[in-house]
């Protein structure tokens, strides 16, 4: 079975690296790449043999020279530069690295790039951020929107995703609206290829909040909920919740949006294919120690069901069918829980260290509190 997208050698070095990590389910993998084993165990053994060298169908120059000059090493700095203009001197030492071109110096290579008029002094000595992060991968995604922008064929709204523990990116997609639907879609894919994450979390804006009604639950988050995916939302005003994805789209503002104009999404969409290799595979992230995204990502062992599991609540829930336009009767009174659970089963569980008190639950997720005034 062929590959399924264009970008070969990228999803070629993204199977190979998942592949060859301790304990991989190899089997699973090519499952979800969409590649039948034998083309996988054919890959395998040229990397192998090879490195990535072999993963490519014509001759490459090799990474790896013992031979190599100063001069050559020189060009190979200008050259990353070039390529890559946001990168700076510590990560192009590490990527040197990675290359297997020779342990040079963050500073000898700021050096080079001033020497060569390809950086301003100062921009390198830049504190690094603390941040929590979770301890292993999949713990939990981060997924939002960026600013949308215009192409001459229409408006691209950017929905990216990214993994919290490694920085690797799952979702890069060139959107033309914000709807569940599309959201849902795109999510599916990465649920296919990668599994399914503990949880994810939002800002509350739309699809995957709703601006008008804070807390109700959407129609994407009953889907997310249904997969066993734990929801959660950013605090209001406080975007840093989110923060590793704000950042991510800072990255991708820097290094493939500013000073680019695109004809059509299918344009923008090659851009961000061609630059989620780079960023996953072989761009230095500095908030996790200059390891490359890949090198720390795991796929979930929780993979994508062919069918919803069924809902079980409780034997001491009193199971309850929301109505119209949300609305929920319980004990002769109407509550409003979210209008998206039209027709659905909640659980009403009474808490036990509060009388009149009851907490609604979908599956495992919490919907409300209503209350009944004690006489």
């Amino acid at each position: 079975m062929p590959w399924e997208t264009k970008d070969i050698m990228s999803l070629r070095e993204e199977f190979i690296h998942l592949a060859t990590q301790e304990g991989a389910n190899r089997r699973e993998l090519c499952r979800r790449f969409g590649i039948s084993p034998q083309t996988a165990y054919k890959w395998l053994r040229r990397f192998h043999t090879h490195g990535l060298a072999g993963l490519i169908d014509q001759s490459r120059r090799p990474l790896h020279s013992p031979t190599l000059t100063s001069e050559a090493l020189q060009s190979e700095i200008v050259q990353l530069r070039q390529r890559h203009p946001a990168w700076g001197g510590r990560k192009i030492s590490r990527r040197l690295d990675d290359l297997g071109l020779g342990a040079v110096a963050p500073s000898t290579v700021s050096k080079v790039l001033h020497r060569h008029g390809l950086i301003e002094v100062g921009v390198e000595y830049r504190q690094a951020w603390q941040r929590f992060e979770h301890e292993l991968p999949n713990a939990l995604w981060q997924a939002d929107f960026k600013g949308h922008f215009e192409t001459l064929s229409g408006r691209c709204m950017p929905l990216t995703v990214i993994d919290d523990h490694s920085r690797f990116n799952l979702v890069l997609h060139a959107c033309d609206n914000a709807r569940a639907e599309t959201v849902r879609d795109c999510l599916e894919t990465a649920f296919r290829r990668y599994g399914l994450p503990v949880r994810m979390n939002f800002d509350n804006g739309a699809p995957w909040g709703c601006p008008n009604q804070p807390g109700q639950v959407t129609s994407l988050e009953l889907w997310l909920v249904r997969l066993g995916i734990r929801i959660s939302h950013s605090r209001p005003y406080h975007p840093q919740t989110n923060g590793k994805d704000e950042r991510f789209h800072r990255t991708l503002k820097a290094e493939v949006l500013n000073g680019r104009s695109f004809n059509s999404l299918n344009q923008v969409q090659t851009a961000f294919d061609d630059w989620r290799g780079v960023y996953n595979h072989e761009g230095p992230h500095e908030a996790i120690a200059l390891d490359t995204p890949i090198s720390r990502y795991r796929p979930s062992p929780r993979a994508f069901p062919s069918r919803l599991p069924e809902i079980e609540y409780g034997p001491d829930d009193e199971v309850v069918t929301v109505k119209w336009n949300g609305e929920l009767r319980y004990n002769g009174k109407r509550f409003k829980v979210s209008s998206a659970l039209h027709r659905h089963e909640v659980a009403i569980r009474p808490r036990h260290d509060e009388d009149g008190v009851y907490d609604v639950f979908y599956a495992h997720h919490h919907c409300e509190t209503i209350r009944f005034a004690q006489t």
